[in-house]
Parts: C-alpha cells; sequence; structure tokens
C-alpha cells in the first residue's frame, strides 16, 4: 500500500488513505470532533412490501438475488453464534455459486469456524475482511494475503463508522434464534439461541437491504422483538443456522491455575482497598477463566460487607446471573450472552436488560454507559512501560485476536488489566507493545501474579494504596522481573506493508499491523 504515512499523537506511523477512503490518524483521548451529519440510509415506502406483512421467501439464494447481490458489495454478518456460525458461511457459499466477486466482509467478529472463507478469499469471491479477526484469518491476514487492507474496529466503533456513514452497508444477512415472517426477532426462543441481537442493531437500522434468516419461525407476532421488522426486507426459514454446543464458546468456568487464581486475588483485594467495592458500586468483567474468578471474589467481599452493586455490564455468565439472582447485583445491562444460564436469565428477569453497541458504547452519541462503569476488569496481550496496551497482536507481530469491546470499556472510571507477567516465557510487560489499542492515559492499574502497577496518572490510588500491604511496583520492575525470568525478548521484524488497520472509538486510526515476515 503506497500511501503518505504520518505519525499519530501515539508515535505511530499511520496512512491517510485505506483501501482508497480518506483515513484520520488517532489525534489523542477526545481531540477528533466530528462537524457533520450522520448517516442515514435510503427511505423505504409500504408501497414496495406485502400488505399483509409476509416477507418470507423460498430460501437464503432467493433472499440474496432479490437483495441484488453484485460484485464489490459490502455484506454484513454478526457473530452472536461465536464459533458455532454456520450462516455467514452459507452466504459465501451461495457468492461463490453465483459467481460474484470482490465482496467486502463486514462481521462483527469473527472466529475459527470461518475459516471455511479462505478459499474465498483465495479466489476472489472476498476481496477482503472489514472487522475483528480470530485465528485462521487473523493469521492469513498477517502473512499479507488478503487483497485489501483489512480494518479491525471495536464494538461500539463498528455501531460508530455505520451512523457515520464511513462503512456503507449494502446487504445485512442477520441471523437469529426466532423470528416471524414479517421480521421481527430475537434470540432468545429456539433451539439456536445465543441471547440479545445488540450487534445486529446498526446492520438492521442502515443497510440497503436487511434479511433474517431464522431455524425458528413463528406465526406473527414475535415477542419480544430485539430485531424490528420494520427494517427488514426478507424473512427465510432455514434447517439450522447454528451449532447450539458451539453457540455458547469462550472460556466459561473458573481458572483452576494457581498463578491466575492469585491474579485474581490480589484484583478482587486491590478493589477493595481502593474503595472501589461500595454499596452501589458497578463492574464489568469478562467471560475469561480469571475474570470469572474475580467476579467469585468480588461476590465474597460484597456478602462479607453486605453490600450490593447496583450494575455490572456483561458479558453474562452463570456466575453473573447468580449474583444478579441472589441480590448482590440489582441489575446486569447485557451486551453479550456467554452461556445458556445468561440465556434463561434475560428471558426470565426484567432486570436483565438488553443493551447494544449504540447504548453501551457509541463514542459519537450523546453519552453512553461506558463512563458511568466503576471499575472494568479486562485483559491484553502485551502491555508496555508507558501503559499501552496491545489485544490483537502477539509479540510474533501475528494478528489472532479481535478488540471486541475492549476500547470502549477503557473509559470506564477505572480499567485494571489483570494478567500474567509472562506467557509461554515471553514478557507480557514490554518496553513497547507490537500494536497499540488503547493508550496508556486510560490504563490504570496492572495486576500480575508477581505485583501490581498503579499508572503514576493515577495519584489518587497512591494514596489510597500507600498503607497497603499489596505488592505494588512500578511497571518497570514487572518488566525486570519478567526479563529476569524469561531474558529480554527481541522486538519482531516485519515488513513495511500495511495488512491492517486499527480503528480507535472515534474513528481515527490509531496502530497498523505489519505483514509477518
Amino acid at each position: 500500500m503506497s500511501v503518505k504515512l504520518i505519525e499519530n499523537a501515539v508515535g505511530r506511523m499511520v496512512p491517510t488513505e485505506i483501501n482508497g477512503q480518506e483515513a484520520i490518524p488517532y489525534m489523542g483521548v477526545g481531540k477528533f470532533i466530528p462537524k457533520k451529519r450522520k448517516y442515514n440510509s435510503y427511505i423505504s415506502t409500504n408501497a414496495e412490501f406485502p400488505a399483509d406483512g409476509n416477507k418470507k421467501v423460498k430460501n437464503l439464494k432467493e433472499a440474496l438475488q432479490k437483495a441484488g447481490l453484485a460484485n464489490g458489495m459490502r455484506i454484513s454478518t454478526h457473530h452472536h453464534f461465536r464459533d458455532g456460525d454456520l450462516l455467514a458461511n452459507m452466504v459465501f457459499d451461495i457468492a461463490h455459486e453465483m459467481g460474484v466477486k470482490d465482496l467486502i466482509w463486514f462481521p462483527s467478529a469473527a472466529f475459527p469456524c470461518h475459516e471455511h472463507l479462505i478459499p474465498y478469499l483465495e479466489d476472489g469471491t472476498i476481496s477482503r475482511i472489514e472487522g475483528s479477526m480470530n485465528g485462521p484469518l487473523g493469521k492469513y491476514c498477517s502473512e499479507g494475503k488478503m487483497k485489501g487492507v483489512a480494518v479491525l474496529r471495536s464494538h461500539g466503533g463498528r455501531y460508530q463508522a455505520i451512523q457515520d456513514g464511513e462503512v456503507h452497508i449494502d446487504i445485512a444477512v442477520i441471523g437469529v434464534a426466532c423470528a416471524d415472517p414479517f421480521g421481527n426477532a430475537n434470540g432468545l426462543n429456539g433451539k439456536s439461541a445465543s441471547g440479545l441481537l445488540g450487534f445486529a442493531l446498526a446492520d438492521s437500522q442502515f443497510a440497503d437491504k436487511v434479511i433474517v434468516a431464522t431455524d425458528n419461525m413463528v406465526a406473527f407476532p414475535c415477542v419480544p422483538w430485539q430485531i424490528q421488522g420494520n427494517y427488514v426486507d426478507f424473512t427465510v426459514e432455514m434447517d439450522q443456522i447454528g451449532i447450539p454446543e458451539k453457540i455458547v464458546s469462550g472460556t466459561t468456568q473458573i481458572t483452576k491455575s494457581p498463578d491466575r487464581l492469585l491474579i485474581a486475588e490480589l484484583t478482587a483485594r486491590f478493589c477493595e482497598e481502593a474503595g472501589i467495592i461500595k454499596d452501589g458500586f458497578s463492574f464489568q468483567a469478562g467471560a475469561g477463566g480469571t475474570s470469572l474468578a474475580i467476579g467469585k471474589f468480588f461476590g465474597r467481599i460484597m456478602k462479607e460487607k453486605g453490600i450490593k452493586a447496583r450494575f455490572a455490564r456483561g458479558g453474562s455468565n452463570k456466575y453473573l446471573v447468580q449474583m444478579l439472582e441472589e441480590g448482590l447485583v440489582e441489575y446486569i445491562l447485557d451486551g453479550q450472552t456467554f452461556d445458556l444460564e445468561g440465556v434463561r436469565s434475560m428471558r426470565e428477569n426484567s432486570n436483565h436488560v438488553w443493551t447494544s453497541p449504540f447504548t453501551s458504547y457509541n463514542y459519537h452519541s450523546k453519552g453512553n454507559f461506558a463512563g458511568m462503569v466503576d471499575v472494568a476488569i479486562l485483559g491484553a496481550t502485551e502491555v508496555d512501560v508507558n501503559f499501552n496496551a496491545n489485544v490483537v497482536t502477539h509479540s510474533d507481530g501475528y494478528l489472532l485476536h479481535g478488540i471486541g469491546g475492549w476500547q470502549n470499556c477503557l473509559f470506564s472510571k477505572t480499567v485494571i488489566l489483570p494478567i500474567p507477567l509472562f506467557r509461554n516465557r515471553i514478557p507480557v510487560v514490554r518496553d513497547e507493545v507490537t500494536t497499540i489499542c488503547g493508550p496508556g492515559e486510560l490504563i490504570d492499574v496492572i495486576i500480575t501474579e508477581r505485583g501490581i502497577a498503579i499508572n503514576p496518572l493515577r495519584k489518587d490510588l497512591f494514596r489510597k494504596l500507600k498503607e497497603s500491604n499489596l505488592p505494588i511496583k512500578s511497571i518497570h520492575e514487572l518488566k525486570r522481573e519478567a526479563e529476569e525470568i524469561c531474558g529480554i525478548m527481541e522486538k519482531c521484524v516485519l515488513s513495511d506493508e500495511i495488512v491492517a488497520a486499527i480503528k480507535w472509538v472515534d474513528g481515527t486510526v490509531i496502530d497498523v499491523v505489519r505483514k509477518v515476515l
């Protein structure tokens, strides 16, 4: 990609053009203030739709044909089915069969099951992917095999890009567990139940054509409706759109690793001693084994003190649901459902609330939920001595993970990264991260099994912890300890060729991923 590179606000050289479209370099937190109107989709009219509300067509191929599938279009899908997704693969099987070329796939995330699509990247059915990639697709991109430059955004950044007109979706294909012929849909009922459908909200609102596909078609009205049929052009009933046992994927069990349990315990103790765990506080933690352990330690402290949280931000899981049903948490504000207990709770508990990337994370809105969260517990593949963090690449330069809601959560009042000091004898704390996904000014605390580093900007936390027995160290001390154990790691050597761009929450480019040599 021979375009002009300029240095952005975190010192990374980034392009001013990506895939022929203007790109704005990252300017700093809160510095880019756009002065334009949001994108509006075409006006639809009832005159073009069935008066009886039945938008059902016989199969997915007919829906794509009626939607006008053609060369060069951008096709969006969502990832509520996670590694059990069948629908995205079917869409491109049909496109390949039809001889359509140069499609842009715009998923809310990709999973290892989408390795199926690599032959379509090779034969030109798909030209590039604009979405967080996981596993085989990330490796394929890292090796410079993709025709165009990948663009990775956070969940909130994806909504922002669609509403702002940065991304135009030609056809959105939304897979749902339950729908009626009109297009009202939810993810709560049926054999492919995945919880809520927030990641497909913007697609339904702004795409030129919207297809809802389900393996559980019910008579009108499908209630509750998480996707409104008034946005939908065509509905399709299929035999199977997801593999149930893989829909609920990822780590849903508390870690048994002694090191990870120690990190979890230190994190909970830190929050207790810093005064974060108090009556009416709020928190967000993921569904990984360490995060689940932290939630368990939080619950123990809350029971001992007789306090409860006002709300918890999900990803929901059985442990968070248990806290809700025990009265330790008043509300779950759920963004993604990680297990069947989360799906059940969403159906049954009125205080288990659906959210979307618009309400939770969209940076170009009149405020969002992120800044109201007292503490966010997040992960990272690397951090550096300036507290910058990486979640998409490893220290060898390979792009193997998506951003998810990680960037958006950095606006919480306190951001903690509980991470091991090293993985596979590779230090996690480095002089400089391979890829900057989040600026250090927004990351407050690094907690490892060998010590806790507080960002020097958080003088208030230093004051609160000055009498603590917790192992408080500088970030440089943690780095030295890791190197004493593992040795000093050389920085990976990468090509000049840019294979992916990392967008910040406001649509600016915070960093790029370069081809692995």
